[in-house]
């Protein structure tokens, strides 16, 4: 059995096109999402999977309709081909129930290995680099240590507010409860009203 799946960005976009194309193919089912190729959760499609057996032939209009990278690409059809299903895509002419189609598949997935590779091996290239000249991966720290000793003095001896204080040292309030887990309450029960922690 052939099934179809269409996907449009927006509500205000046309499958039509899309549609039309996959009931000449053959398609005895469509589903339809309206999401954009980033977005995770499309129902439409995850029915579609739940709903196909082996033998069964999943068919796009095009490789994007499915998804958004190569990587993604690759990870859907090797599922699909666990469960002994086969994958079709009309515009690119891809038909992996031919072995002309497996075979640009293979060549696909080991391309896509390759570009993998190829990024990790020059992202520790520039990490080395950065070591060598004595800087460290990671984001700055959100607040220097004199902001911290600043925050602490006010958490532990007034009662400004934290939205307050965040706002004045340029963060979220979330930041300062990351350095201050329970906040006021938590340095006053804790006894903390000395000087502030070197």
């Amino acid at each position: 059995m052939k099934v179809g799946y269409a996907r449009v960005s927006t509500r205000d976009q046309d499958p039509s096109l899309q549609t039309d194309a996959l009931r000449q193919a053959g398609c005895d089912r469509i589903y339809e999402d309206r999401a954009s190729g980033a977005q995770r959760d499309r129902p439409q499609l995850r029915e579609a999977l739940d709903y196909m057996r082996q033998g069964d032939v999943l068919v796009v209009w095009r490789l994007d309709r499915l998804a958004r990278s190569m990587r993604q690409l690759i990870t859907t059809v090797g599922d699909l081909e666990e469960r002994g299903i086969e994958f079709q895509s009309l515009t690119e002419s891809i038909d992996t129930t031919t072995p002309g189609g497996k075979l640009v598949f293979h060549v696909f997935g080991a391309v896509a290995e390759f570009e993998r590779s190829i990024m990790q091996e020059r992202t520790r290239a520039g990490l080395d680099a950065a070591r060598q000249r004595g800087r460290t991966g990671g984001r700055p720290p959100a607040l220097t240590d004199e902001q911290l000793a600043f925050a602490w003095t006010v958490l532990a001896h007034s009662d400004a507010p934290v939205r307050e204080l965040a706002k004045q040292l340029s963060v979220s309030p979330a930041t300062l409860y990351r350095h201050f887990p329970g906040g006021r309450t938590a340095l006053r029960e804790s006894g903390d009203d000395g000087d502030p922690p070197a």
